[in-house]
C-alpha cells in the first residue's frame, strides 16, 4: 500500500511540476518532465529484482524502442498544431501513437 502511495505521489509530483513549468516563461520544459523516467525506474527495479539480468536487459530495448511511438506522437502534434484545434490535433497525436504503438509491438512479437 505504501508503494502505490509512493507512485501516486510521483505522478502528482510530475503534473504539479508541468503546470508550474507550462505558466513561466520556460513553458517548453514542461516537455520534458513526462520524459522524466519515473516509471521506467520503477519498471526496471521490478523486472530486474525478479527477473535475470537478460530480461532487464531486453526490458530497457524495448524500452528505447518505445520512444518510436512517442515521436511520431510529437511528430504529429507539431505537425498538426497550426493547422487544428487543440483537441483533434491531440486526438491525431494520440491514434498516431496507438497506431506506432501497435506495430512496435506486432514487429517485436514477431522477431
Amino acid at each position: 500500500m505504501l508503494a502505490l502511495l509512493l507512485k501516486s505521489l510521483l505522478g502528482a509530483a510530475a503534473v504539479l511540476l508541468i503546470a508550474l513549468l507550462s505558466r513561466s516563461q520556460h513553458f517548453f520544459v514542461a516537455g520534458l518532465v513526462p520524459l522524466f523516467p519515473t516509471f521506467a525506474l520503477i519498471a526496471h527495479y521490478i523486472v530486474g529484482s525478479e527477473r535475470s539480468a537478460t530480461d532487464l536487459q531486453t526490458t530497457a530495448l524495448f524500452g528505447l524502442c518505445s520512444l518510436l511511438p512517442y515521436a511520431g506522437y510529437l511528430l504529429v502534434v507539431y505537425w498538426l498544431s497550426p493547422r487544428l484545434a487543440l483537441a483533434p490535433t491531440l486526438i491525431s497525436a494520440t491514434l498516431a501513437w496507438f497506431v506506432l504503438a501497435g506495430a512496435l509491438l506486432a514487429l517485436w512479437n514477431a522477431r
